[in-house]
This record gives C-alpha cells, sequence and structure tokens, in this order.
C-alpha cells in the first residue's frame, strides 16, 4: 500500500462519509418502509430523513459522553465496553425516535417501537455493508488521486 491509500481521514472525508451513509440509507429505507407499512413515499422519506439528523446529532453528544466517561470512570475500550457503547447508543436513539415516529405515522407507542426495532435490524448489516464497502473504495480512489 501506498502513503495515498492509507492516508488518515480528514473532517472534510468523514463528513462525506456521514453523508453518504444517511443518503444512501433515506434511499433504501424511504420506499422501503412504504412498501412495507402502506404509506407514502414523501411522508417515509422525510421521516427518515428525521431519523438520520436526530441519529446524526445523538451520534455527536452520545460520543462526547461515553468520552467523558471512559475518561473519569477509566474503562478500556474492551468488547464489554464497545458492547455497552453500540447499545447505549441504540437504546437512547430508540428513545428519542419512537416518539417521533409514533406522532409522524399516527400510530401507538408499540407499533412504533416495533418499526425502530426494525430499522435497527436494517442499519446493523448496513453498516457493516456500507462501511466495507467505503473501506474497499477508498485506498483505490485515493490512488486515482495522487
Amino acid at each position: 500500500m501506498t502513503a495515498a491509500t492509507t492516508a488518515p481521514k480528514t473532517t472534510s472525508e468523514r463528513f462525506l462519509h456521514a453523508l453518504a451513509f444517511e443518503v444512501l440509507a433515506i434511499a433504501i429505507c424511504a420506499p422501503l418502509g412504504a412498501l412495507l407499512i402502506d404509506r407514502p413515499v414523501v411522508d417515509m422519506g422525510l421521516l427518515t430523513l428525521a431519523i438520520s439528523l436526530i441519529a446524526m446529532g445523538w451520534n455527536m453528544v452520545f460520543n462526547i459522553l461515553f468520552d467523558r466517561a471512559e475518561r473519569a470512570w477509566h474503562f478500556r475500550r474492551n468488547f464489554g465496553a464497545r458492547v455497552a457503547h453500540a447499545g447505549l447508543f441504540e437504546l437512547g436513539l430508540v428513545l428519542l425516535t419512537v416518539p417521533l415516529i409514533a406522532w409522524w405515522l399516527d400510530m401507538g407507542l408499540w407499533q412504533a417501537l416495533l418499526l425502530d426495532l426494525g430499522l435497527v435490524l436494517f442499519f446493523v448489516p448496513y453498516t457493516m455493508a456500507f462501511n466495507w464497502v467505503y473501506d474497499w473504495l477508498r485506498p483505490r480512489f485515493l490512488q486515482l488521486r495522487a
């Protein structure tokens, strides 16, 4: 590997990575959600956009809080800490988004929770696949630019 393929990620690249992740997720989730629960694609598109913005904001806040907890409590980011990190992040996101989903789609909290859990189940493999493809494409793109 050349220096170009192992170059550190810039703030701009991290922003574009997050933007591409969210735009593709919305492009998949809006029509799929509309089809699954028989709602207009525009409604689902706006809802998935709102959830995406909440997720990005929560990600920033949660990671700042987690970093502070790590410093204060002096724990290592071992497997258990990473499981706790992922679980607490998802729990917080569910608590933030279930009321929005229930209100937006005019459904009960239980139905909204089930829908949100379906989103969580979608995002686990989606995140893995997206980042795998991104990590595969990145060095090729950097080599072309070099």
